[in-house]
């Protein structure tokens, strides 16, 4: 498996993150569940393309940088047919590597209520739950989460 930093109109980048946004649209019964700024090229800082050795793209996850050394993870998706096997894990662990590597000191996450598999992704890699934040400061629906960069402990997958 090769994880790649591809441009945010990557073909296969816009398709992955379109399956992420239906399969989130049937989860929350409407198209537009999202309560904060949707990402776009103008301010996700990278984003990365996980594909497997035939080229075929299994998962993505970009990065949006929030200032004073915090990221936001954003996009973070794997094909269902790819969950369950560290595709997930090897992504979130490029973002973070990316991160420590612009002197990002914490990265922060917002998921919804009705995504208990994304929910124990993230405390199961070390993101702690911490109040709503930004834009998701007052949803009914958002969790939030962050973690520190200051080391790789904790980062499962």
């Amino acid at each position: 498996m090769e994880i790649e930093q591809v441009p945010w109109a990557d073909p296969d980048a816009t398709a992955l993150r379109t399956a992420q946004r239906a399969e989130v649209a049937v989860r929350y019964g409407t198209p537009d569940s999202e309560p904060g700024v949707a990402p776009s090229a103008a301010d996700i800082a990278v984003f990365f393309v996980a594909r497997q050795d035939d080229g075929t793209a299994v998962g993505c996850g970009g990065l949006r940088d929030l200032g004073e050394g915090i990221g936001e993870v954003k996009r973070m998706y794997v094909d269902p047919a790819w969950r369950g096997s560290g595709v997930s894990g090897r992504i979130l662990r490029t973002l973070e590597d990316w991160a420590r590597g612009q002197g990002w000191t914490s990265l922060r996450l917002e998921t919804g209520d009705r995504q208990p598999d994304a929910v124990r992704f993230y405390t199961r890699s070390g993101y702690t739950r911490i109040p709503n934040f930004g834009a998701y400061a007052d949803s009914g629906i958002s969790l939030c989460f962050e973690r520190s960069l200051s080391s790789r402990d904790g980062v499962g997958g």
